[in-house]
C-alpha cells in the first residue's frame, strides 16, 4: 500500500483514559488486490465497517484518541491473530507457527480473509505466503503497535484504560431475524468488568438505542487479547447496525447519519465526563490504587 496503514487522531489534550479504535473502516484498496480478486470492488466492500471512524470522529475533540485502519478488512484483518491463515488459499507451504486450525480460518475469515461478508470467495488465484507476510508486517503490526502503545500510555497517566473497539454489522433484511441497534461484546465478561459493561450499555440505552450483549458478537482478537480487567484494561466491542446510518447496498450515508453521529458523540461525552470525575462504579484502577 502506498498510503499510511493507520491514522491516529490524538486530542490536543487527553482528558480521560479512553481509546477509540476503528479497525475495519479502511477504504484504501490496492490496485493489485482488486486485480487479483474475482469480485467487483463493490462486492469486496461488503466486508467494510463503512463510515464507523466518522461516526466516532468527535472523540479527539472531546479529549480521547481515535485509531483507525486505512486498509480494508478484506486486505488484512487486524481483529485476528497475526498468523491465522487458511492453507488452502496458498500455493506454497505455510510456516509451522501459522494457526491453520482456528474457527475463524475454518469459516474463511482469517487474518487474510478467503471470503467477503456475503460468503463469496475473494481471490481468483492462489496466494503466496510472502504476500501474507508483507501485509501482516505493513498493516497488522503498525496497528497493534499503536494500540498497545496507547494502552500503556493511559495506564501510566490515568492508572486505567478503557478501549471501545468500534464496528458495524449488517442489518438483516428479513423481519424474521430481528437484530438490535447495538451489540456490545465483552467476551462474556472476560474483557470488561461488569460495572463498566453495565455503565456503557446504560449510555446507549439512554440515547434510545436497543442493545444486546455478546450475541452473536462477543468480541474478536482485539477484545480478548487486550482486555485485562484485573490489570485495569477494559475492552468493549461495539457493533452498530448499518441500517441506522447507511444504505447498505449503495455504501452511502443515509440522511439521518448526522443524527446517529450526534447520539454517539453524546455517549462519548458522558463516558469521558464520568471518567474524569472518577464516578464509575466498581474497582477499575490498578490494584495498588484500589
Amino acid at each position: 500500500m502506498d498510503a499510511p496503514p493507520i491514522t491516529l487522531h490524538r486530542p490536543a489534550q487527553q482528558l480521560a483514559g479512553l481509546v477509540l479504535t476503528s479497525p475495519h473502516s479502511g477504504r484504501v484498496y490496492p490496485e493489485a488486490f482488486l486485480q487479483a480478486s474475482r469480485l467487483t470492488p463493490e462486492a469486496i466492500r461488503g466486508s467494510e465497517d463503512s463510515f464507523v471512524e466518522e461516526l466516532f470522529a468527535a472523540g479527539p475533540a472531546l479529549g480521547v484518541p481515535l485509531l483507525a485502519a486505512e486498509f480494508p478488512r478484506a486486505w488484512c484483518d487486524v481483529n485476528r491473530e497475526p498468523w491465522e491463515l487458511d492453507p488452502n488459499m496458498f500455493a506454497d507451504r505455510l510456516p509451522d507457527y501459522v494457526n491453520i486450525a482456528s474457527p475463524r480460518v475454518a469459516c474463511g475469515l482469517g487474518t487474510l480473509a478467503r471470503i467477503v461478508g456475503t460468503g463469496e470467495p475473494i481471490y481468483a488465484r492462489k496466494l503466496f505466503f510472502e504476500e501474507a507476510r508483507a501485509r501482516i508486517e505493513s498493516c497488522w503490526r503498525p496497528f497493534h503497535e499503536a494500540l498497545a502503545g496507547l494502552i500503556e500510555e493511559n495506564l501510566e497517566r490515568f492508572g486505567y484504560c478503557l478501549v471501545l473497539d468500534c464496528h458495524s454489522m449488517p442489518t438483516p433484511f428479513s423481519r424474521l431475524s430481528p437484530r438490535p441497534d447495538i451489540i456490545l461484546g465483552d467476551a462474556h465478561g472476560a474483557s470488561c468488568r461488569p460495572a463498566w459493561s453495565n455503565f456503557i450499555e446504560g449510555q446507549f440505552l439512554g440515547q434510545g438505542f436497543s442493545v444486546r450483549r455478546n450475541d452473536p458478537y462477543a468480541g474478536g482478537f482485539i477484545t480478548r487479547h487486550y482486555g485485562r480487567p484485573h490489570e485495569a484494561v477494559q475492552v468493549m466491542q461495539i457493533e452498530l447496525a448499518r441500517g441506522l446510518y447507511m444504505n447498505e447496498r449503495q455504501y452511502t450515508r443515509k440522511p439521518g447519519f448526522e443524527a446517529v453521529q450526534a447520539r454517539l458523540s453524546a455517549i462519548l461525552a458522558e463516558v469521558i465526563q464520568t471518567l474524569r470525575q472518577g464516578g464509575l462504579p466498581g474497582p477499575y484502577f490498578k490494584q495498588a490504587a484500589e
